[in-house]
């Protein structure tokens, strides 16, 4: 955990921030794989993490606005459950450490939050993810399962979102230690990466090297020699000469910070030219939409920018023709590109996604786009110093998705089908890295991680 005074002081801005009311922060329980006693691996809420620090099921706090308290909400473990868990901290002792005084069995929660809306207060709550939450949520406010919903707080959540966004020094430190975990995760996949190996092998060893650190994958990890599908998370598949490998992958600290980054090899070692001029192009978008990334851009601005390098190398390369402004503004280049160039990340992957995207990555100021490829823009939103977020360009040849639109005829006068369709066995390549938006620029965090061309055939298969 960080310093009590880190948990107190982000508390306090809420009550700033929200003026009055309950704040009702609902904590995970256990998550049954087959039956209570044997769970999925536990992970707390992210935002009750962010603000009670506490990892660990049963739990749930409340910041009382009007009178100023902070409360959680739990119990001591029995003795029947040191049999099985050890000795473990008085739960008071625990509260402390967040800088919580005041706490109460797990029963008196219900008391207490009728009494406050018996007074007049109004309950604040987050949007809940597991369909237990939203039937306790229910219960204990007098709300049928479907009506929960509709009773979340849009101030709470955009209270929320203006925190978590911003990264402090010590959690940009949790980022960097989830960063080095990470090389070694993608390090270790290109040494072992040969022709004939299973995908599992590799991926199996990606995810040992998370459990090694104290922590866990923060997402199941895509390893795939089909890498034109985005989220991939088949392990079956034999590596085979002239293949390429997507290994998009990351870490989760002990305190739930997370890293992302994704890398594409060639399994045999070497790239063929056809796989170099491709991936090259990415690197290259990449490469100049980090170098765009500054306070007070939006990072939509970014995102077009990456894309307009990958429709104006795709043009040379043959594959799309035209005014290359003009297919950008269309949409075209999402033939090649069909999502977002990145995305928040901290406590979550995607970053508070659970509140809801367009809290997180959009304002007033910028509304998201219904256009093809654009709408899977996660993060839109004018930058600033202290936002973590992935920068993840790729060019991706989804023979579905070319078949439907040369059947179409969509975007004939930018793409040239015939020449796509000897790329229909290509697969696809992803590069992604974590970048800090700083005072002046930006910084990629982590130990730099192989990734131009030269590099990674120097380690792949080194192993």
């Amino acid at each position: 955990m960080f310093d009590a005074k880190i948990y107190s002081q982000r508390r306090r801005q809420l009550k700033e921030q929200l003026g009055s009311g309950l704040l009702l922060f609902w904590g995970n329980d256990e998550s049954p794989m087959n039956y209570t006693g044997n769970p999925y691996h536990f992970r707390q809420d992210s935002s009750f993490l962010y603000f009670f620090g506490l990892n660990s099921p049963g739990l749930a706090g409340l910041v009382d606005v009007d009178e100023g308290r902070d409360i959680l909400f739990g119990d001591d473990v029995s003795v029947d459950d040191i049999i099985w868990m050890g000795d473990q901290p008085l739960f008071k002792d625990r509260a402390r450490g967040v800088g919580v005084d005041d706490t109460r069995p797990a029963a008196e929660l219900r008391n207490t939050v009728k009494a406050a809306i018996r007074a007049g207060k109004k309950v604040h709550f987050l949007p809940p993810y597991r369909a237990k939450t939203v039937m306790q949520l229910g219960d204990l406010l007098g709300l049928r399962n479907g009506q929960v919903k509709d009773y979340v707080s849009e101030a709470l959540i955009k209270a929320v979102v203006e925190q978590r966004s911003v990264k402090i020094n010590e959690e940009i430190a949790e980022i960097e230690a989830a960063m080095a975990v990470a090389y070694e995760m993608h390090t270790t996949a290109m040494r072992m990466t040969k022709p004939g190996i299973l995908e599992s092998e590799i991926a199996g060893m990606v995810e040992g090297i998370a459990l090694t650190q104290e922590g866990y994958v923060s997402f199941p990890v895509i390893l795939t020699i089909n890498g034109q599908i985005l989220h991939n998370h088949f392990h079956g598949n034999r590596l085979e000469e002239g293949r390429l490998l997507v290994n998009d992958s990351g870490a989760e600290t002990a305190m739930g910070y997370c890293s992302d980054i994704t890398r594409t090899f060639p399994v045999s070692g070497r790239f063929t030219g056809k796989q170099k001029d491709i991936y090259n192009l990415v690197l290259r978008a990449q490469t100049t939409a980090i170098e765009a990334i500054g306070p007070g851009i939006k990072n939509r601005e970014v995102h077009l920018k990456a894309v307009t390098v990958i429709a104006a190398g795709l043009k040379d390369l043959g594959l799309m023709q035209g005014d290359v402004e003009e297919a950008v503004k269309a949409g075209a280049h999402a033939l090649f590109m069909p999502h977002g160039l990145g995305h928040m990340m901290g406590l979550d992957v995607h970053d508070m996604e659970g509140l809801g995207e367009n809290f997180v990555g959009y304002d007033k100021s910028i509304k998201r786009s219904d256009q093809f490829g654009l709408a899977y823009l996660r993060l839109a939103r004018e930058l600033q110093p202290g936002y973590v977020l992935t920068v993840e360009p790729g060019i991706y040849f989804i023979p579905a998705l070319v078949e439907k639109w040369a059947k179409e005829e969509k975007f004939k006068d930018f793409i040239d089908y015939e020449r796509v369709k000897n790329y229909l066995d290509f697969g696809g390549i992803r590069i992604e890295d974590d970048v800090l938006v700083t005072e002046s620029g930006s910084r990629i965090l982590g130990k730099p991680i192989p990734k131009t061309v030269e590099e990674l055939e120097e380690i792949v298969g080194s192993g």
